[in-house]
């Protein structure tokens, strides 16, 4: 009896075992998500360095002698150099720059202002946004003689080298070369610089 139940239980195993096998199916993996990319952290961008570059714009200027006053506008252009250091997000700097003009008062020429700068802004990542304080010197047919220019702007960096911008500036020239006139005035212009 026992040899028959053995024999039985053999059997029931060999003829389930295919029909078993045949049913098993591997459960499917979990699918691979990736983790999501964490948020870009704003560092700001480095405006440490030495730069040149020119720049085109327009000057209005008015000269007054008592109550007569003589009003000139027209092309301004010229050249700048520079340093800036960027300490996080403030930037101290300095800059020198030349600009010829095309300002006629009336018969006498304002040939050229040259101008020494300090700027000092803020570091928005590619764009700085600076104030703008110093000296400036003229030339015209009357003679030359020193001021002093206030003014604001901002760069922008198309790449890590090359900006560009604008700048207003509002100079102050008083008794302009001992003639007792007073020249003041804005200029306006776009600017583009390299970066080293």
């Amino acid at each position: 009896m026992l040899r028959k139940t053995m024999i039985a239980a053999v059997a029931v195993s060999a003829v389930a075992a295919p029909a078993f096998a045949g049913s098993y199916q591997e459960a499917p993996a979990d699918p691979v998500v990736p983790a999501p990319a964490p948020a870009p952290v704003f560092s700001g961008s480095d405006w440490t360095g030495a730069y040149a570059g020119a720049s085109l714009g327009y000057g209005d200027l008015d000269a007054e002698l008592g109550s007569a006053s003589e009003g000139a506008d027209g092309t301004v252009y010229g050249v700048q150099a520079g340093y800036d250091y960027d300490f996080g997000t403030f930037v101290l700097g300095g800059e020198l720059d030349y600009s010829a003009t095309d300002l006629d008062f009336d018969g006498t020429d304002l040939d050229s202002i040259t101008r020494l700068k300090v700027r000092a802004g803020y570091d928005a990542g590619q764009t700085l946004i600076y104030g703008v304080a110093g000296a400036a010197h003229a030339e015209s047919d009357l003679g030359d003689d020193n001021g002093w220019i206030l003014g604001v702007g901002a760069d922008y960096k198309l790449t890590d080298n090359v900006t560009v911008g604008g700048e207003y500036l509002y100079h102050q020239f008083d008794d302009f070369d001992d003639s007792d006139i007073d020249i003041d005035g804005s200029t306006l212009a776009a600017r583009v610089n390299y970066r080293f």
